[in-house]
Protein backbone atom coordinates (compact mmCIF):
# COMPACT_ATOMS: atom_id res chain seq x y z
CA UNK A 1 0.00 0.00 0.00
CA UNK A 2 1.08 3.39 -0.87
CA UNK A 3 -0.57 7.00 0.74
CA UNK A 4 -0.18 10.11 -1.10
CA UNK A 5 -0.99 12.99 1.62
CA UNK A 6 -1.60 16.52 0.20
CA UNK A 7 -0.23 18.38 2.76
CA UNK A 8 2.25 19.19 5.47
CA UNK A 9 -0.01 20.52 8.15
CA UNK A 10 -0.36 19.17 12.10
CA UNK A 11 -3.07 16.36 10.64
CA UNK A 12 -0.97 15.64 7.84
CA UNK A 13 2.62 15.10 9.33
CA UNK A 14 1.35 13.18 12.15
CA UNK A 15 -0.26 10.54 9.69
CA UNK A 16 2.66 10.25 7.86
CA UNK A 17 4.30 9.58 11.79
CA UNK A 18 1.96 6.36 12.42
CA UNK A 19 2.00 4.83 8.84
CA UNK A 20 5.66 5.00 8.94
CA UNK A 21 5.84 3.25 11.92
CA UNK A 22 3.51 0.82 10.96
CA UNK A 23 5.33 0.01 7.72
CA UNK A 24 2.91 1.87 5.41
CA UNK A 25 4.34 3.57 2.48
CA UNK A 26 3.55 7.26 2.90
CA UNK A 27 4.50 10.37 0.90
CA UNK A 28 3.67 14.21 1.90
CA UNK A 29 3.04 16.69 -0.57
CA UNK A 30 3.52 20.29 0.63
CA UNK A 31 3.20 23.29 -0.89
CA UNK A 32 5.56 25.35 0.94
CA UNK A 33 9.28 25.57 -0.61
CA UNK A 34 11.71 25.07 2.73
CA UNK A 35 10.08 23.85 5.82
CA UNK A 36 10.49 27.28 7.64
CA UNK A 37 8.44 28.70 4.72
CA UNK A 38 4.49 30.12 5.99
CA UNK A 39 3.37 31.85 8.29
CA UNK A 40 1.42 29.27 10.66
CA UNK A 41 0.12 30.86 13.18
CA UNK A 42 1.42 31.53 16.85
CA UNK A 43 -0.27 29.44 19.79
CA UNK A 44 -2.41 25.85 19.35
CA UNK A 45 -3.62 24.15 22.37
CA UNK A 46 -2.93 20.52 22.22
CA UNK A 47 -5.53 19.11 24.94
CA UNK A 48 -5.66 15.50 26.36
CA UNK A 49 -6.93 14.22 22.83
CA UNK A 50 -4.76 15.62 20.94
CA UNK A 51 -1.67 14.60 22.99
CA UNK A 52 -3.11 10.67 23.03
CA UNK A 53 -2.79 10.81 20.01
CA UNK A 54 0.64 12.05 19.24
CA UNK A 55 1.70 9.96 21.51
CA UNK A 56 -0.05 6.71 19.57
CA UNK A 57 1.59 8.18 16.36
CA UNK A 58 4.74 9.95 16.75
CA UNK A 59 7.90 7.59 18.11
CA UNK A 60 7.94 7.66 21.71
CA UNK A 61 11.56 9.91 21.68
CA UNK A 62 9.81 12.61 19.55
CA UNK A 63 6.98 12.35 21.59
CA UNK A 64 9.26 13.40 24.49
CA UNK A 65 10.63 16.03 22.36
CA UNK A 66 7.17 17.40 21.85
CA UNK A 67 6.19 17.29 25.87
CA UNK A 68 9.63 19.18 26.18
CA UNK A 69 9.22 22.29 23.64
CA UNK A 70 6.11 22.91 24.77
CA UNK A 71 5.53 26.44 26.47
CA UNK A 72 5.09 26.57 30.32
CA UNK A 73 1.79 25.62 31.61
CA UNK A 74 -0.88 28.18 32.00
CA UNK A 75 -2.02 28.73 35.85
CA UNK A 76 -5.52 30.19 34.90
CA UNK A 77 -7.91 30.71 32.65
CA UNK A 78 -9.14 34.83 32.43
CA UNK A 79 -12.55 36.66 31.22
CA UNK A 80 -11.56 40.47 31.87
CA UNK A 81 -13.43 43.49 30.74
CA UNK A 82 -11.75 46.09 28.72
CA UNK A 83 -10.50 48.04 31.22
CA UNK A 84 -8.52 45.15 32.46
CA UNK A 85 -11.07 44.27 35.60
CA UNK A 86 -11.58 40.79 36.76
CA UNK A 87 -14.74 39.20 35.79
CA UNK A 88 -13.75 35.39 36.16
CA UNK A 89 -10.46 33.81 37.04
CA UNK A 90 -10.46 29.99 37.36
CA UNK A 91 -6.98 28.33 38.49
CA UNK A 92 -6.00 25.68 35.94
CA UNK A 93 -5.01 22.52 38.27
CA UNK A 94 -1.30 21.28 37.57
CA UNK A 95 -1.01 18.15 35.18
CA UNK A 96 2.09 16.35 35.47
CA UNK A 97 0.94 13.27 33.13
CA UNK A 98 2.85 14.18 29.69
CA UNK A 99 0.12 12.55 28.10
CA UNK A 100 -3.20 13.67 30.06
CA UNK A 101 -2.48 17.04 30.47
CA UNK A 102 -2.96 21.01 28.03
CA UNK A 103 -0.18 21.84 26.56
CA UNK A 104 0.82 25.31 24.97
CA UNK A 105 2.46 25.14 21.84
CA UNK A 106 3.75 27.35 19.36
CA UNK A 107 2.73 26.20 15.89
CA UNK A 108 5.41 26.94 14.19
CA UNK A 109 7.41 24.68 17.01
CA UNK A 110 4.66 22.07 16.30
CA UNK A 111 5.53 22.11 12.60
CA UNK A 112 8.91 21.62 13.33
CA UNK A 113 8.31 18.57 15.98
CA UNK A 114 6.47 16.90 13.00
CA UNK A 115 8.89 17.55 10.56
CA UNK A 116 10.87 16.09 12.67
CA UNK A 117 12.28 12.27 11.07
CA UNK A 118 10.60 12.84 7.61
CA UNK A 119 13.28 13.81 5.61
CA UNK A 120 12.92 11.34 3.04
CA UNK A 121 9.17 11.54 3.50
CA UNK A 122 8.40 14.86 3.23
CA UNK A 123 8.19 16.67 -0.59
CA UNK A 124 8.32 20.51 -0.58
CA UNK A 125 7.74 22.95 -3.17
CA UNK A 126 4.68 20.35 -4.57
CA UNK A 127 1.71 22.79 -5.49
CA UNK A 128 -1.23 19.98 -5.58
CA UNK A 129 -3.30 20.80 -9.06
CA UNK A 130 -5.57 18.04 -9.33
CA UNK A 131 -6.21 14.27 -9.08
CA UNK A 132 -7.19 11.27 -11.50
CA UNK A 133 -8.67 7.84 -10.26
CA UNK A 134 -8.06 4.74 -12.45
CA UNK A 135 -8.81 1.98 -11.21
CA UNK A 136 -7.65 0.96 -7.28
CA UNK A 137 -4.63 3.31 -7.76
CA UNK A 138 -4.74 7.55 -7.69
CA UNK A 139 -2.70 9.75 -9.15
CA UNK A 140 -1.78 13.44 -7.89
CA UNK A 141 -0.65 16.11 -10.73
CA UNK A 142 1.60 19.22 -9.17
CA UNK A 143 2.39 22.31 -10.59
CA UNK A 144 5.86 21.84 -11.43
CA UNK A 145 4.71 19.50 -13.43
CA UNK A 146 5.08 16.35 -11.70
CA UNK A 147 2.81 13.76 -10.45
CA UNK A 148 2.73 11.04 -8.05
CA UNK A 149 0.75 7.36 -8.06
CA UNK A 150 -0.67 5.78 -4.92
CA UNK A 151 -3.72 3.55 -3.63
CA UNK A 152 -5.00 6.31 -1.40
CA UNK A 153 -4.73 9.96 -1.39
CA UNK A 154 -5.26 12.08 1.31
CA UNK A 155 -6.49 15.69 1.34
CA UNK A 156 -4.95 17.49 4.36
CA UNK A 157 -4.44 20.66 2.55
CA UNK A 158 -6.59 22.98 4.85
CA UNK A 159 -9.30 25.00 4.80
CA UNK A 160 -8.78 25.89 1.12
CA UNK A 161 -8.75 22.49 -0.02
CA UNK A 162 -8.12 21.70 -3.82
CA UNK A 163 -8.35 18.09 -3.24
CA UNK A 164 -11.70 18.36 -1.44
CA UNK A 165 -13.07 20.97 -3.95
CA UNK A 166 -12.51 18.21 -6.95
CA UNK A 167 -13.72 15.42 -4.72
CA UNK A 168 -16.74 16.65 -3.05
CA UNK A 169 -17.70 20.35 -5.30
CA UNK A 170 -21.15 20.13 -3.20
CA UNK A 171 -19.78 20.91 0.26
CA UNK A 172 -19.53 24.13 1.29
CA UNK A 173 -17.75 26.35 3.73
CA UNK A 174 -19.60 30.34 4.57
CA UNK A 175 -18.20 32.98 6.37
CA UNK A 176 -19.15 33.61 9.90
CA UNK A 177 -19.13 37.49 9.63
CA UNK A 178 -16.40 37.43 12.15
CA UNK A 179 -12.45 38.75 11.30
CA UNK A 180 -9.98 38.67 13.82
CA UNK A 181 -6.44 40.34 13.91
CA UNK A 182 -3.53 38.40 15.17
CA UNK A 183 -0.36 40.05 16.21
CA UNK A 184 3.00 39.06 18.46
CA UNK A 185 5.31 40.90 20.47
CA UNK A 186 8.06 40.09 22.33
CA UNK A 187 8.34 40.04 26.23
CA UNK A 188 10.60 42.48 27.62
CA UNK A 189 10.28 44.26 31.03
CA UNK A 190 7.44 46.48 29.21
CA UNK A 191 5.65 44.37 27.95
CA UNK A 192 5.90 41.64 31.12
CA UNK A 193 4.58 44.66 33.14
CA UNK A 194 1.59 45.74 31.04
CA UNK A 195 -0.47 42.81 32.16
CA UNK A 196 -1.78 41.82 35.31
CA UNK A 197 0.25 38.86 37.06
CA UNK A 198 -2.93 36.15 36.37
CA UNK A 199 -2.57 37.44 32.85
CA UNK A 200 0.66 36.40 32.19
CA UNK A 201 0.82 33.24 33.90
CA UNK A 202 -2.61 32.17 32.13
CA UNK A 203 -4.65 32.23 28.45
CA UNK A 204 -7.27 35.61 28.54
CA UNK A 205 -10.19 36.58 27.21
CA UNK A 206 -11.16 40.23 27.01
CA UNK A 207 -14.67 40.70 26.62
CA UNK A 208 -15.77 44.28 25.77
CA UNK A 209 -18.69 46.62 24.17
CA UNK A 210 -20.25 45.96 20.23
CA UNK A 211 -18.96 41.86 20.28
CA UNK A 212 -14.72 42.77 20.54
CA UNK A 213 -12.90 40.17 21.51
CA UNK A 214 -9.78 39.69 22.29
CA UNK A 215 -7.40 36.71 23.38
CA UNK A 216 -4.26 36.89 25.00
CA UNK A 217 -1.79 33.87 25.52
CA UNK A 218 1.44 34.41 26.88
CA UNK A 219 4.43 32.06 25.63
CA UNK A 220 7.39 30.71 27.71
CA UNK A 221 9.75 28.46 26.23
CA UNK A 222 13.12 26.82 28.09
CA UNK A 223 15.54 28.42 25.10
CA UNK A 224 16.52 31.88 25.07
CA UNK A 225 16.56 34.69 22.40
CA UNK A 226 19.37 33.52 20.66
CA UNK A 227 18.02 30.29 20.49
CA UNK A 228 20.16 28.75 23.50
CA UNK A 229 18.63 25.77 25.60
CA UNK A 230 18.01 27.56 29.40
CA UNK A 231 20.89 25.28 31.60
CA UNK A 232 19.60 23.45 34.63
CA UNK A 233 15.83 22.82 33.21
CA UNK A 234 16.24 19.27 33.85
CA UNK A 235 17.98 16.62 32.97
CA UNK A 236 16.26 14.47 30.52
CA UNK A 237 14.23 17.71 29.09
CA UNK A 238 16.94 19.96 28.53
CA UNK A 239 19.13 16.97 26.87
CA UNK A 240 15.99 16.50 24.57
CA UNK A 241 16.12 20.07 23.12
CA UNK A 242 19.69 20.14 23.19
CA UNK A 243 19.73 16.57 20.16
CA UNK A 244 16.68 18.20 18.96
CA UNK A 245 17.63 18.71 14.95
CA UNK A 246 14.23 20.91 14.56
CA UNK A 247 15.07 23.70 17.09
CA UNK A 248 18.01 25.08 13.99
CA UNK A 249 15.16 25.88 11.98
CA UNK A 250 12.21 27.16 14.74
CA UNK A 251 12.34 30.99 15.27
CA UNK A 252 10.26 30.72 18.22
CA UNK A 253 10.95 33.02 21.43
CA UNK A 254 9.35 34.16 24.27
CA UNK A 255 6.54 36.10 23.19
CA UNK A 256 2.98 37.31 24.37
CA UNK A 257 0.43 36.89 21.32
CA UNK A 258 -2.83 38.57 20.54
CA UNK A 259 -6.15 38.33 18.49
CA UNK A 260 -8.53 40.70 18.25
CA UNK A 261 -12.24 40.11 16.98
CA UNK A 262 -14.92 41.87 15.67
CA UNK A 263 -17.95 41.81 12.79
CA UNK A 264 -16.80 42.81 9.80
CA UNK A 265 -19.29 46.02 9.77
CA UNK A 266 -16.67 47.43 12.51
CA UNK A 267 -13.99 47.00 10.01
CA UNK A 268 -12.13 48.55 7.22
CA UNK A 269 -13.71 46.58 3.73
CA UNK A 270 -10.35 46.31 3.00
CA UNK A 271 -9.16 44.44 6.07
CA UNK A 272 -7.96 41.38 4.14
CA UNK A 273 -5.85 43.25 2.37
CA UNK A 274 -4.17 45.30 5.15
CA UNK A 275 -0.71 44.23 6.73
CA UNK A 276 2.03 45.52 9.02
CA UNK A 277 1.20 48.41 10.97
CA UNK A 278 -2.28 49.19 9.19
CA UNK A 279 -3.44 45.93 11.02
CA UNK A 280 -1.94 47.86 14.13
CA UNK A 281 -3.65 51.18 13.65
CA UNK A 282 -7.17 49.41 12.87
CA UNK A 283 -7.09 47.91 16.38
CA UNK A 284 -6.58 50.74 18.03
CA UNK A 285 -8.82 52.47 15.69
CA UNK A 286 -11.72 49.91 17.35
CA UNK A 287 -10.36 50.40 20.73
CA UNK A 288 -10.14 53.99 21.79
CA UNK A 289 -11.68 53.25 25.54
CA UNK A 290 -9.55 50.53 26.08
CA UNK A 291 -7.22 50.29 29.06
CA UNK A 292 -4.21 51.96 28.54
CA UNK A 293 -1.62 48.86 28.77
CA UNK A 294 -3.64 47.07 26.33
CA UNK A 295 -3.73 49.57 23.97
CA UNK A 296 0.37 49.89 24.60
CA UNK A 297 0.70 46.05 23.38
CA UNK A 298 -1.01 46.96 20.25
CA UNK A 299 1.47 49.72 20.06
CA UNK A 300 4.47 47.14 21.19
CA UNK A 301 3.41 44.68 18.62
CA UNK A 302 5.87 43.26 16.02
CA UNK A 303 4.31 44.67 12.43
CA UNK A 304 5.53 42.39 10.41
CA UNK A 305 4.04 39.42 12.50
CA UNK A 306 0.09 41.00 11.86
CA UNK A 307 -1.98 39.25 9.70
CA UNK A 308 -6.20 39.18 9.46
CA UNK A 309 -7.95 36.07 9.20
CA UNK A 310 -11.38 35.88 7.73
CA UNK A 311 -12.98 33.10 10.01
CA UNK A 312 -14.83 30.65 7.78
CA UNK A 313 -17.13 27.22 8.81
CA UNK A 314 -17.57 24.30 7.09
CA UNK A 315 -21.48 23.30 6.36
CA UNK A 316 -22.00 19.78 7.61
CA UNK A 317 -22.87 17.74 4.93
CA UNK A 318 -23.87 13.65 4.73
CA UNK A 319 -21.30 10.90 4.24
CA UNK A 320 -20.40 10.19 0.84
CA UNK A 321 -19.24 7.11 -1.30
CA UNK A 322 -15.75 6.07 -0.04
CA UNK A 323 -13.00 5.60 -2.88
CA UNK A 324 -9.33 5.86 -2.99
CA UNK A 325 -9.84 9.45 -2.02
CA UNK A 326 -10.52 10.60 1.47
CA UNK A 327 -9.87 13.26 3.86
CA UNK A 328 -9.01 14.70 6.93
CA UNK A 329 -8.97 17.77 9.43
CA UNK A 330 -10.12 21.43 8.20
CA UNK A 331 -9.69 20.22 4.56
CA UNK A 332 -13.50 18.26 5.28
CA UNK A 333 -14.32 20.14 8.71
CA UNK A 334 -13.25 23.87 8.65
CA UNK A 335 -14.11 25.20 12.36
CA UNK A 336 -14.15 28.45 14.36
CA UNK A 337 -11.31 28.95 16.51
CA UNK A 338 -14.06 28.98 19.16
CA UNK A 339 -13.72 26.22 20.91
CA UNK A 340 -10.04 25.65 20.56
CA UNK A 341 -10.61 22.30 19.19
CA UNK A 342 -9.70 22.30 15.56
CA UNK A 343 -6.08 20.86 15.54
CA UNK A 344 -7.11 18.15 18.36
CA UNK A 345 -9.75 17.02 15.83
CA UNK A 346 -7.07 17.21 12.64
CA UNK A 347 -5.07 14.78 14.81
CA UNK A 348 -8.29 12.36 15.76
CA UNK A 349 -8.79 12.49 12.10
CA UNK A 350 -5.54 11.18 11.91
CA UNK A 351 -4.96 8.32 14.59
CA UNK A 352 -8.42 6.84 13.17
CA UNK A 353 -7.34 7.06 9.58
CA UNK A 354 -4.00 5.43 10.38
CA UNK A 355 -5.55 2.76 12.34
CA UNK A 356 -8.30 2.15 9.25
CA UNK A 357 -4.95 1.66 6.93
CA UNK A 358 -3.58 -0.69 9.02
CA UNK A 359 -7.06 -2.96 8.91
CA UNK A 360 -7.27 -2.25 5.07
CA UNK A 361 -3.50 -3.80 4.96
CA UNK A 362 -4.51 -6.70 7.14
CA UNK A 363 -7.32 -7.57 4.33
CA UNK A 364 -10.48 -5.89 6.23
CA UNK A 365 -12.79 -3.91 4.03
CA UNK A 366 -14.88 -0.74 4.85
CA UNK A 367 -11.91 0.57 7.12
CA UNK A 368 -12.05 3.58 5.70
CA UNK A 369 -15.86 3.71 5.42
CA UNK A 370 -15.97 3.44 8.63
CA UNK A 371 -13.18 6.36 9.27
CA UNK A 372 -15.35 8.58 7.02
CA UNK A 373 -18.68 7.94 8.97
CA UNK A 374 -17.11 8.49 12.36
CA UNK A 375 -14.83 11.44 11.29
CA UNK A 376 -18.25 12.92 9.54
CA UNK A 377 -20.22 12.83 12.81
CA UNK A 378 -17.84 14.21 15.77
CA UNK A 379 -15.67 16.59 13.28
CA UNK A 380 -18.95 18.67 12.20
CA UNK A 381 -20.33 18.41 15.81
CA UNK A 382 -17.04 20.29 16.08
CA UNK A 383 -17.65 22.41 13.64
CA UNK A 384 -21.31 23.24 14.62
CA UNK A 385 -20.46 23.62 18.75
CA UNK A 386 -17.29 26.05 17.66
CA UNK A 387 -19.57 28.44 15.53
CA UNK A 388 -21.65 28.81 18.37
CA UNK A 389 -18.76 30.85 19.63
CA UNK A 390 -17.92 32.67 16.77
CA UNK A 391 -20.43 33.60 14.25
CA UNK A 392 -22.02 37.42 13.90
CA UNK A 393 -25.47 36.25 14.34
CA UNK A 394 -24.39 36.71 18.21
CA UNK A 395 -26.66 39.17 20.11
CA UNK A 396 -23.78 40.64 21.27
CA UNK A 397 -22.52 42.18 18.41
CA UNK A 398 -25.79 44.16 18.02
CA UNK A 399 -25.62 47.62 18.93
CA UNK A 400 -28.43 47.91 21.89
CA UNK A 401 -29.11 43.90 22.58
CA UNK A 402 -25.52 43.35 22.77
CA UNK A 403 -24.28 45.47 25.85
CA UNK A 404 -27.70 44.25 27.39
CA UNK A 405 -26.00 40.60 26.65
CA UNK A 406 -22.36 41.24 27.57
CA UNK A 407 -23.88 42.86 31.07
CA UNK A 408 -26.03 39.73 31.94
CA UNK A 409 -23.05 37.27 30.79
CA UNK A 410 -20.82 39.40 33.08
CA UNK A 411 -23.17 39.73 36.11
CA UNK A 412 -23.38 35.47 35.64
CA UNK A 413 -19.72 35.17 35.30
CA UNK A 414 -18.69 37.28 38.27
CA UNK A 415 -21.45 35.51 40.46
CA UNK A 416 -19.59 32.54 39.14
CA UNK A 417 -16.25 33.92 40.15
CA UNK A 418 -17.49 34.62 44.36
CA UNK A 419 -18.86 30.73 43.91
CA UNK A 420 -15.93 28.84 44.46
CA UNK A 421 -17.73 25.12 44.11
CA UNK A 422 -20.04 26.32 40.94
CA UNK A 423 -16.42 27.60 39.88
CA UNK A 424 -14.93 24.29 39.94
CA UNK A 425 -17.80 22.88 38.49
CA UNK A 426 -17.60 25.08 35.56
CA UNK A 427 -13.77 24.45 35.12
CA UNK A 428 -14.26 20.91 35.53
CA UNK A 429 -16.51 20.63 32.58
CA UNK A 430 -14.71 23.39 30.35
CA UNK A 431 -12.10 20.80 31.10
CA UNK A 432 -13.72 17.49 30.07
CA UNK A 433 -14.74 18.45 27.06
CA UNK A 434 -11.01 19.09 25.98
CA UNK A 435 -10.17 15.16 27.04
CA UNK A 436 -13.24 12.96 26.81
CA UNK A 437 -12.30 10.21 23.85
CA UNK A 438 -9.40 8.09 25.71
CA UNK A 439 -9.80 4.61 24.07
CA UNK A 440 -10.37 6.28 20.58
CA UNK A 441 -7.33 7.31 20.24
CA UNK A 442 -5.40 4.77 22.09
CA UNK A 443 -3.81 2.87 19.31
CA UNK A 444 -0.27 0.73 19.27
CA UNK A 445 2.62 0.97 16.29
Amino acid sequence: MKVLVIGGGTGGLALAHGLGRAGIEVEVFERDALRTDGLHGYRVGIDPDGSRALHSLLPPGLYDTFVATRARDPKYFNMLTEDLKEVLSMELPPVTDPVESEKSISRMTLRQVLLTGLDDVVRFGKEFTRFEQHGDQVTAYFADGTQATGDLLVGADGSGSRVRRQYLPHAQTEETGIVAIAGKLAITAESKALVPPKVFEGITIVNAPRGLACILHVMEFQWDRDGNVHSGIGGNTEELIRRWPGLQFDNTRDYINWGLSATKDKLPANIMALRGQELIDVALKLTPGWHPDLRRLFELTDPSTCFPVNIWTSVPLEPWETTNVTLLGDAIHTMTPGRGVGANTALRDAVNLCRALIEVRAGQTGAVRRYEVKMIEYGFDAVLKSRAQMTAADPVHKPVVGRLALAGMRTAMRAVNHLPPVKRRMRDSMLAYRGADREELELTL
